[in-house]
């Protein structure tokens, strides 16, 4: 079953599940090589604004570029340079010369390039299977994603960091390096051919927020998205003192959290075997619904019990819900977008999901400091919830006439 989806496929596949280990170990363990070098707390954690903040900055100019130039150089570009920026640091860290600043230079810069290799990776995927394997293909992606950043990376880097500098840096300059090696082998032309004189860019990106806005069930689910990630980021936010330490109300201990929440990973994972199926089962609109209101249910049920091995199902069946709509949501897109503005349309919808997260956070923080924790995880549960409403205006004629209005996938190279 697995094979119909093609070598190219699972080059491709492979070159990204590479990737992603390395981008799960250096986000893990550049924190822990900045308290070598100072203890403030808020540099420490601005490197994770670092390494988000070309989701907002960057995120429109890599949709683009994805849709200008060759998606398969876009993504080899963009390994290379975070191997030889990250070569850059090593050299550094080895010479004795290396500071809080430079790993600040190298989250902002890898981030950068991981924008553009995301992008231009989830518009190649139409160009190597067909539109009806886009549930399978997306949600096998999206496993060795999830598997990578969440399940493998995390103990990976900490393995690495307690046996020395070099290591968590060398590791990733490594797997780069072999997921470069794997997409050489990925062949054919993908590069969108242009119907005439190209617009400047900013008139390029332009075109692609129109298209998203004006195309009401993408218009639709990115608003879905971006208001479930703000209500999920408010929360997950300050979780943490709900869970651990002694006077928290689930009196956890640290090592405990991290398990806790390596339950969402989990059932991400599952869930990515369980979107094809469940969009062929329950059409792609219901699909979405109901995984949208899985993943709002799970974030209250902390505001009804402070019990661990709840909790834990809970945000499992969270990760499953999540995944399942991530999976149906994106395949969609896919079949509904003309190849060209595909790039520029994932980039606009990101920009709204990943550019809500940080807002949330900030919002959860001042909103607990007034009311405490358990009113703001009824709240913004609800609020999570609300946007399944979103999914009932769109039905299952709306998504069937806008795939046969698609303009058609390139012929796979």
């Amino acid at each position: 079953m697995g094979s119909s989806l093609g070598g190219g496929y699972w080059r491709l596949w492979t070159s990204a599940a590479l990737s992603n280990l390395a981008d799960g170990i250096l986000k893990f363990a550049l924190p822990l090589l900045a308290i070598g070098y100072t203890r403030a707390p808020a540099l420490v954690a601005g490197l994770t604004l670092a390494f988000t903040l070309p989701w907002l900055l960057f995120a429109l100019p890599a949709g683009a570029i994805a849709d200008r130039a060759d998606r398969r150089s876009v993504m080899l570009l963009a390994n290379v340079a975070r191997a030889t920026l990250l070569t850059g640091l090593l050299v550094a860290v080895l010479l004795d010369a290396g500071s809080i600043w430079l790993l600040y230079v190298a989250a902002l810069g890898t981030g950068i390039a991981e924008t553009c290799y995301d992008t231009a990776s989830q518009a190649i995927v139409p160009q190597l299977v067909g539109r009806d394997q886009l549930p399978r293909a997306n949600g096998r992606l999206y496993a060795a994603e999830t598997t990578a950043l969440e399940l493998a990376g995390p103990p990976a880097a900490g393995l690495l960091v307690a046996a020395g500098a070099a290591l968590p840096l060398g590791t990733p300059i490594a797997l780069w390096a072999a997921a470069v090696g794997v997409l050489l082998l990925v062949r054919g032309p993908f590069k969108v051919r242009a119907t005439g004189r190209r617009p400047v860019l900013r008139a390029e990106i332009a075109e692609g927020l129109r298209f998203v806005w004006r195309t009401g069930i993408l218009r639709t689910f990115t608003v879905m998205t971006g208001v479930f990630n703000f209500a999920s980021s408010a929360i997950l936010a300050v979780f943490v003192l709900y869970a651990v330490g002694p006077d928290s109300a689930m009196g956890l201990s640290g090592a405990a959290y991290g398990w806790l929440l390596s339950l969402i990973a989990a059932g991400c994972l599952a869930g990515s075997f369980f979107a094809e199926p469940a969009e062929r089962a329950l059409g792609a609109a219901r699909a979405i619904g109901i995984a949208f209101f899985l993943g709002a249910a799970s974030l209250g049920v902390p505001a009804l019990t402070a019990d661990p091995v709840i909790i834990g199902a809970a945000f499992f069946v969270g990760g499953v819900g999540l995944i399942v709509s991530n999976v149906t949501t994106v395949s969609l897109r896919q079949r509904i977008t003309p190849d060209r503005l595909l790039g520029r349309t994932n980039s606009s919808h990101r920009l709204v999901a990943y550019g809500t997260r940080p807002l949330g956070a900030l919002v959860g923080g001042v909103l607990t400091e007034s009311f405490g924790l358990r009113p703001v995880f009824a709240a913004m549960s609800l609020l999570a919830m609300a946007t399944v409403f979103g999914a009932t205006k769109v039905t299952a004629a709306a998504v069937a006439d806008a795939e046969r209005a698609a303009v058609p996938a390139i012929p796979r190279p």
